[in-house]
């Protein structure tokens, strides 16, 4: 699965330094793509400039668009279709952007011979017939056009006729929230006791901040720790035209109210951490645009994506938006609704977090990670050429998992991606995250990895009864609880010994404390070895004795591998592989172990069976377009059709999968399975059904599993712990780089 050739992509779009939105938009755009697909693309930067805005660009381009010159427009259009290294022109396009060259600039589309994909970051309504002309020339030049809602494509179609075959609809990229400490936030910025409402980008009379100031008196009277931040420069373009007139209106506005206290200006371009810094401590976003037809929003759609709850004019993309849960809409002007409907939500501290969560959950679809997936799909369509595009690995990150550890062990739930300390802990939690640190340790040698690895050993000891059993829930407070006798606990014991075995293999670079630990923890818990008999328990227990270099636990593989095989037996038909008449969770586990058990036995049955039935699984979960595992909505039953239900797709199962794809690879050399790994990695970061990440590349954690339309935000142990085991897998394969 190579590339052998990227494809080039020219951007023409404003660009950094340039204080405007469509300028960070690209640029926030071209990162994602080029850190998700590396290894796909060649990404040409070419500015727009006219003779009154030219900058300095802190990357290297061969060309810029100057507008106001012909040979400008005639330089770039002999080289865009010259040149073998460009395959597509990517247009990000703002009726300003080209003013008083509208005429040439569509002669200019209509000569270029390569495909062309115009971004519409404005859609007007009930055009004139002048507008309605010029869209229809540029959208008759293009291959294919973008826009941002649903909204503006209807209006593409209908007010405008345009084909809707052309017309793709990509929402507005977002950046994922940070896990970030919020009283540091709180105290960096002097906001600690405070009610935080605020509003950013680009300062100008559009923007209506005098309706917020005029509300504020009323919002004080009733939460006198408000304050109203300001955060952005005045436009540009403003600032050349009439200075800072409108910034001193508004100061002017604050000292009539005598509000001065209330309100802090803060008059920078601000970098994106600081922009979402702010954000994340914001209790309430006012956005009082006063254009009624303002097609999109950056500036909404980045303070929804960190949770902000909304009170909003109705411009078309909030209209489209902003469900009652997640905010509260209020006319134009109207300084009374919109002071009643902040000290609504600053009234409920309870509903101020619902909001929080809905607007997070509500918005990961649209991070930058999701958005470059979708542009990419475009893009591979118009010029891919069937190749088969690979994902950029993510640099390995586990302040997810420091995060959720705690002096106990490792939390078992998460709020998103705080830890959920009422959640306890789970010996199968804390069992896979050892494996998982352990070969991190493996690959990396790291001393912070010590640490938790000593953690994590510690916490299976604990849970290590005095007859040999494991218990497998304990509390916040690390007492056991009730539901360790309601519960059937083979598999997380399999679980356990799993690790203990994993970290006795490694003990040639561990410190002795831990492989006596573990040896000890094994010995006594070999007791009971023959008394599992579940399918899942009895795989896990052969992996992990058949790693701990101990010959005496030689003899448990093949007895478990001796009933798995006849389990299979008896279960088998024609068409169904498998050890038991149904596949639910964890099912690569049980072939894989079928594979160990030959490794360590020579026993060619055990390999025979270990084929058979991985391959027979495969069949099941490999579609087309990726991965599927089974799913926790609906088993795969024997003599039944495969239950093709959508969504309850969870991390563990694709993890299992990687590793058994992983030793199957090793054993076999066949190159099928190594080609499997890729495609069952990608799940993580997106290619799956509903074409979404379901690893946070921010938080360095894993989504809580893949639902029919969305992932399940929370980021919980076992997610993350899953992820990590398939990324250190893949650290073995390089022919994909990371980034």
């Amino acid at each position: 699965m190579t590339i052998t050739q990227k494809k080039g992509i020219v951007f023409l779009s404003t660009f950094p330094p340039r204080a405007c939105g469509i300028a960070t938009y690209t640029t926030d755009l071209m990162t994602a793509i080029s850190d998700k697909f590396l290894h796909a693309y060649e990404l040409i930067p070419v500015p727009i400039e006219n003779e009154a805005n030219k900058f300095v660009y802190d990357f290297v381009h061969d060309y810029v668009l100057n507008i106001s010159e012909e040979d400008s427009f005639n330089d770039l259009l002999v080289h865009l279709n010259s040149s073998a290294d460009i395959d597509l022109l990517f247009i990000q396009h703002e009726f300003g952007l080209f003013r008083g060259q509208q005429d040439f600039f569509y002669e200019w589309l209509c000569q270029i011979r390569k495909d062309i994909i115009l971004t519409f970051h404005t859609v007007l309504p009930a055009p004139s017939k002048e507008m309605l002309e010029e869209v229809q020339a540029i959208v008759n030049a293009c291959t294919k056009v973008i826009v941002m809602t649903k909204d503006s494509a209807r209006l593409l179609v209908n007010d405008y006729h345009i084909n809707p075959d052309k017309v793709i609809i990509v929402p507005h990229g977002t950046h994922l929230a940070p896990a970030t400490d919020k009283n540091d936030i709180l105290h960096r910025y002097d906001l600690v006791g405070k009610k935080v409402l605020s509003t950013f980008g680009l300062l100008g009379p559009g923007k209506s901040i005098e309706t917020t100031l005029e509300a504020l008196p009323e919002i004080i009277k009733k939460t006198p720790e408000v304050i109203f931040l300001i955060l952005g420069m005045t436009h540009p373009t403003l600032l050349q035209q009439e200075g800072e007139r409108y910034r001193t209106l508004l100061e002017g506005l604050v000292e009539t109210y005598g509000i001065s206290g209330h309100v802090r200006f803060v008059n920078e371009f601000l970098a994106t951490e600081d922009l979402l810094s702010y954000l994340l401590v914001t209790d309430v976003y006012l956005f009082t645009s006063k254009d009624p037809w303002q097609a999109v929003s950056g500036t909404f759609s980045y303070a929804l994506s960190t949770g902000c709850p909304i009170v909003s004019t109705p411009i078309p993309h909030a209209l489209e938006v902003l469900n009652a849960d997640m905010g509260i809409m209020i006319d134009f002007d109207a300084p009374l609704q919109l002071a009643s409907a902040v000290n609504q939500i600053l009234d409920d501290t309870k509903q101020l977090e619902t909001i929080r969560h809905i607007n997070l959950r509500n918005m990961v679809t649209t991070s930058w990670q999701n958005v470059a997936v979708a542009h990419v799909d475009i893009f591979e369509n118009l010029v891919g050429g069937q190749r088969d595009i690979i994902y950029s690995f993510p640099p390995i990150n586990l302040d997810h998992i420091f995060r959720m550890t705690t002096d106990i062990g490792l939390v078992q739930f998460a709020h998103i991606c705080s830890p959920n300390l009422e959640s306890g802990y789970t010996l199968d939690d804390n069992a896979r995250a050892l494996i998982a640190m352990l070969h991190h340790y493996k690959l990396f040698e790291s001393y912070e990895d010590l640490a938790v690895i000593d953690k994590y050993l510690c916490f299976i000891a604990r849970c290590l009864q005095e007859d040999g059993t494991f218990l497998n829930y304990v509390d916040k407070f690390g007492n056991f609880l009730a539901k360790n006798q309601e519960e059937n606990l083979e598999d997380a014991n399999g679980r356990a010994i799993w690790a203990l075995g994993e970290l006795l293999g490694m003990s040639d670079i561990l410190p002795e404390a831990l492989t006596k630990l573990a040896s000890d923890l094994t010995e006594r818990s070999s007791v009971n070895f023959l008394r599992y008999n579940s399918p899942r328990a009895m795989a896990f227990i052969i992996k992990g004795l058949s790693c701990s270099k101990k010959a005496d636990y030689d003899k448990y593989v093949e007895v478990f591998a001796d009933r798995l095989a006849a389990m299979f037996n008896h279960e088998s038909r024609e068409e169904w592989n498998w050890y038991e008449s149904y596949l639910t969770y964890a099912n690569s586990a049980i072939p894989e172990a079928m594979l160990c058990a030959y490794e360590v036995t020579g026993k060619s049955t055990y390999k025979i069976i270990a084929y058979k039935s991985f391959d027979f699984l495969l069949e099941r979960i490999v579609r087309v377009d990726g991965i599927r595992v089974i799913s926790n909505k609906g088993w795969a039953y024997r003599d039944k059709p495969l239950n093709n239900a959508l969504g309850g797709e969870q991390p563990i199962d694709v993890a299992y999968t990687i590793i058994a794809l992983d030793r199957f690879y090793r054993e076999s050399d066949n190159y099928r399975y190594r080609e499997l790994l890729n495609v069952a990695f990608d799940w993580f970061l997106g290619r799956n059904n509903i074409r979404q990440i379901v690893y946070n590349p921010i938080t360095g954690g894993c989504f809580d599993g893949l639902e029919e339309n969305a992932v399940n935000i929370n980021q919980g142990a076992e997610s993350t712990v899953s992820y990590l085991m398939a990324r250190l897998i893949m650290c073995s394969y390089t022919q994909r780089k990371e980034n």
